[in-house]
């Protein structure tokens, strides 16, 4: 069982890509890190095992099952055994959402209608990421940088993922923000959560993952044929 990226090549815009040829895999209980400046297409990489964007080349295996649609068109059992964490929260949260609807969004999505249910699993969440009372009947515009990125933390792990994507997720938080959600992903991991991080934070990386893929080296322009295997 595992997420693996295989021989991955994309981009945005044809004819320059910004992956060329990777391969990564993602095993339960492990933490796998993605290191490269600013630019180099470590976002791009997150999103094509999210399947939030296709491949040019290559595939996405969840599990040990090819997946060739993205987005909408994937099998929904396959997305819901991921869960992303994105670097701007304000920019991946409803702003007409509280933070306690934006925890059970996907709950919600996958037609969780009961109550208690529901009520029960964002008491859950909100202790573990460390959202007060106060904070849960709070808007976006209305609370932290830092408070946001807790409730997208709680949302990625609302539906219980097998893997988790974090895409530069501490790149707007102070340390103590960052200590707090690295605590709350290892305590995931320790239950056998896989996790892939990104980042340009060599210590972070260096402290966090098992094992860290540096397939864009010092440069921007991506090398062929990295494997990040374990």
């Amino acid at each position: 069982m595992s997420l693996d990226g295989r021989a991955l090549t994309g981009g945005w815009r044809r004819g320059h890509p910004v992956v060329h040829g990777l391969d990564v895999t993602v095993a339960p209980g492990r933490v796998v890190g993605i290191a490269g400046p600013s630019g180099c297409g470590k976002s791009t990489l997150v999103r094509m095992l999210a399947l939030l964007h296709p491949t040019w080349a290559g595939e996405v295996a969840v599990d040990g099952t090819p997946v060739r649609r993205v987005r909408y068109g994937a099998p929904a059992p396959l997305r819901r055994r991921m869960g992303v964490v994105f670097q701007q929260p304000r920019a991946a949260a409803d702003p007409r959402l509280t933070l306690d609807d934006l925890v059970l969004e996907p709950l919600r999505a996958a037609g969780e209608r009961d109550p208690r249910a529901l009520g029960s699993r964002a008491d859950e969440l909100a202790e573990r990421v460390g959202l007060t009372p106060e904070l849960r009947s709070r808007r976006p515009h209305e609370v932290s940088d830092g408070q946001l990125q807790r409730a997208c933390l709680a949302r990625a792990l609302a539906p219980s993922p097998a893997y988790l994507l974090c895409d530069e997720m501490t790149a707007m938080l102070d340390a103590s923000t960052t200590a707090a959600l690295v605590s709350v992903i290892g305590d995931e991991v320790a239950r056998g959560l896989g996790v892939l991080t990104v980042s340009h934070d060599e210590p972070l990386l260096a402290a966090w993952a098992d094992e860290v893929l540096r397939p864009w080296g010092a440069q921007r322009t991506p090398v062929t044929g990295a494997s990040a295997h374990p």
